[in-house]
């Protein structure tokens, strides 16, 4: 991105969540990304650039892994000329479609999708032992397309699970360029308008921000805080009180 750039200041923007999981919790090391579709400027301008090439990536993320994987002795190059010659390389890139700034829905599907946990929970039935015919307790679990489903014991369903739990001070997000704690440290000690209005502009009144605790209870839990369960109506807050209890 930088490169195509005629600014030497150009800078990218990535927003990077490194998943291990498959569909039925299988080891499946894989990146999701939010890249932005141009660069930043140091006066706050932001510039779009070319698109990417996707076979030029797909080459560019092969040759990236595979001399990661020999720094750290875990490939030679008889190892990487073999898998050079493979028809499938076995890397693979998917460029999605631009999304626009304005596009809220589509932005916070991408956001949630990222960060997306390992299994589902809806598409998880959980069979006890004293259910099941064998006497052991099971877990079926169906594929993300609904066209397939296994069965595993409950204890293989979580010993699948365990393995995709990051270690300790492991972080699975990560932030690059324009995006990186460095980069806005940099910018908050010169002083400098961090805001990013040409990514997402935050057009949202002081009225709406205060229902985001609705609309997030919503979608996490599927209910709707704000419609009494009596009448179905909706409901508005008139005021809190906050009461402080000693013991």
């Amino acid at each position: 991105m930088a490169q195509s750039s005629p600014y030497d200041d150009a800078i990218f923007g990535a927003s990077i969540a490194v998943q291990t999981y498959g569909d039925f919790l299988n080891f499946n090391p894989h990146l999701h990304a939010i890249v932005s579709d141009g660069c930043f400027l140091k006066d706050g301008s932001f510039q779009t650039v070319s698109v990417f090439m996707l076979e030029d990536l797909e080459e560019a993320f092969q040759y990236e892994v595979l001399k990661m994987l020999k720094k750290e002795g875990k490939v030679n190059d008889t190892i990487i000329e073999n898998m050079l010659s493979w028809h499938h390389s076995g890397f693979n890139v998917y460029i999605g479609d631009k999304i626009e700034p304005d596009d809220k829905a589509g932005l916070g599907n991408l956001a949630r999708y990222i960060i997306r946990a390992c299994f589902s929970q809806e598409r998880m039935v959980y069979v006890p032992a004293k259910k099941s015919d064998d006497g052991v307790a099971k877990v079926i679990y169906t594929s993300k397309d609904r066209k397939s489903r296994k069965i595993f014991n409950a204890l293989d369903w979580l010993a699948r699970l365990v393995t995709h739990i990051p270690g300790r001070y492991e972080h699975t997000v990560r932030y690059y360029g324009h995006f990186s704690n460095k980069s806005r440290g940099m910018r908050k000690k010169a002083d400098a308008d961090d805001t990013i209005s040409t990514i997402m502009p935050n057009d949202m009144s002081s009225s709406e921000a205060r229902q985001n605790w609705a609309r997030l209870i919503q979608k996490i839990h599927e209910v709707d805080s704000l419609v009494c369960l009596k009448c179905q109506g909706q409901m508005k807050i008139i005021f809190i009180i906050s009461s402080l209890f000693l013991i």
